[in-house]
């Protein structure tokens, strides 16, 4: 029923543009997450020592826009690696909800992060319109130095692969 709820409102819901400007710093934050079903801490802090990480704000695990952009996300990681770059997913799902999705969309290839307090979600002003106990669909690629170097909203889930993925891809330029 909440996976129901969310889309309707989600299909109603106009998606908060992307308040931070690339060249900004990137807020730091550290979040309760999941690889592959099992929890450990996020330290955006530590993931940025590794290379440009890909953070990217969803509404909902589980629903259908969600789960796309899940798979895509999976699919693409040995690209995004090959440009030394990791990805993150976060959503105010709790952490047990984000085991199971990490597991099955997320195929144990990438971290998603549970935001329930919704702090990181709003340090990057990526709350969905009105609903700001949901994320929009946003996506941020952070540069090693912790700027943002690319932005992309938009709920439709896809795209946010492809931009990303080409914005990693122009930081080695």
């Amino acid at each position: 029923m909440k996976a129901l709820i969310a889309c309707l409102l989600m299909a109603v819901a106009t998606p908060a543009f992307a308040a931070l400007k690339v060249g900004a710093p990137a807020p730091d934050f550290t979040i309760p997450a999941s690889l592959g079903g099992k929890e450990f801490t996020f330290r955006m802090a530590e993931a940025l020592k590794k290379g440009p990480v890909v953070v990217y704000f969803y509404p909902a695990a589980f629903t259908k826009g969600c789960s796309i952009e899940a798979r895509d996300f999976a699919q693409a990681m040995p690209q995004y690696q090959a440009h030394g770059a990791s990805v993150i997913g976060i959503s105010s799902d709790n952490i047990a909800t984000l085991n199971k999705f990490s597991l099955s969309e997320c195929q144990g290839k990438f971290p998603v992060g549970a935001d329930k307090d919704r702090k990181v979600m709003k340090s990057y002003d990526a709350s969905l319109g009105f609903l700001t106990n949901m994320a929009s669909r946003t996506s941020y690629v952070v540069s090693q130095e912790g700027r943002i170097a690319f932005v992309h909203s938009d709920m439709d889930p896809e795209g946010h692969v492809g931009k990303t993925l080409k914005a990693v891809s122009d930081l080695k330029r």
